[in-house]
């Protein structure tokens, strides 16, 4: 596929599968689009607040397991493995973060900081991971990582706080 921006544009507008890899357009962001793909995971648990845990739990695992097939496959039909405009693994990625959060404007500010600074300095060993899989599961493990690291900070953040 030739991926300049008007056909990658065209291929994630009409193809289902980018479609959602690219966080429902989001990831198509000139600039940052790993930030602007995490904002629809902050809806959704937003979304989902009043489902309870483990409506919230079971929702979580299935948009994970989902994403290991969504995003390999789209990174196989554009042909760019973890392409930075997909991110379907920031939306599960932000989803799980905010399972720690405080429920308040601050708690959710919080997590979002914490969870793209961890998915941007890709601490130890998310990084090795980064560079070592391939494929879907390898697109989606270094996000999930990403947002156990930020969930354990806002833990402590919690702790120390209350």
């Amino acid at each position: 596929m030739n991926n300049g921006p008007e056909n990658l544009s065209r291929s994630v507008l009409t193809d289902p599968v980018n479609f959602l890899a690219f966080g429902f357009g989001t990831g198509l962001a000139p600039f940052a689009p790993g930030t602007f793909g995490s904002i629809p995971g902050l809806i959704l648990f937003w979304l989902t607040l009043d489902f309870g845990l483990y409506v919230q739990l079971s929702i979580a695992i299935a948009m994970a397991l989902v994403g290991i097939w969504i995003c390999g496959e789209s990174a196989r039909r554009i042909g760019v493995h973890d392409h930075g405009g997909i991110v379907w693994d920031e939306i599960v990625g932000m989803y799980v973060t905010l399972f720690l959060a405080p429920v308040s404007i601050v708690g959710f500010v919080l997590a979002f900081v914490l969870f793209r600074i961890m998915d941007i300095v890709k601490p130890w060993p998310i990084r090795d991971l980064d560079h070592s899989m391939q494929g879907g599961l390898g697109i989606m493990l270094d996000d999930l990582l990403a947002a156990v690291y930020a969930a354990v900070l806002l833990a402590l953040y919690g702790w120390f706080v209350t």
